[in-house]
């Protein structure tokens, strides 16, 4: 049996370790249902669940959060801590093939940004709680920012 990170057959590691370009601050944190065996692999999994989530944000930021309601799409960003660093080619569990690691949504990058476009269910500003309705990110996992989605200004160009 292999580790949870091992290379798969295709699979490439760097070879040389990253080189760090700048500072990132967490903001919050997520609370979610998950553990690193049990997470969903994106969010469409993660609610067919029916399990919410929490973002909370620091006493230092929750002014920024002004503005957001209930009902509200939030773009989270949110630091994978967990995910291997090195990985720039990779064979997903659900592919015959390997593909670059840029053509995935893998927590696996050089930088494990995680992405994940959410509904506000309830906000409690003063304690900086805001229940979402899904979450693909183990609990624990570092937020890194907050964005409000725009339908309007967020299309793919035709």
């Amino acid at each position: 049996m292999t580790g949870r990170f091992d290379a798969r057959a295709g699979e490439v590691r760097l070879d040389v370790a990253p080189e760090f370009h700048a500072q990132v601050t967490f903001i919050g944190h997520i609370e979610s249902p998950w553990s690193l065996e049990d997470c969903p692999k994106n969010l469409r999994q993660a609610r067919e669940t029916g399990r919410n989530a929490v973002v909370q944000v620091e006493p230092a930021y929750r002014r920024g959060l002004e503005g957001i309601g209930a009902g509200d799409a939030l773009v989270l960003l949110y630091w994978m801590s967990e995910a291997p660093r090195d990985l720039i080619r990779q064979t997903p569990r659900h592919r015959n093939e390997g593909t670059g690691t840029f053509n995935l949504r893998s927590p696996a990058r050089p930088n494990p940004i995680g992405m994940g476009v959410v509904k506000v269910l309830d906000i409690d500003m003063e304690h900086g709680r805001i229940r979402i309705d899904a979450i693909d990110a183990i609990n624990g996992t570092p937020l890194i920012d907050i964005k409000p989605h725009k339908p309007q200004a967020d299309l793919v160009p035709e």
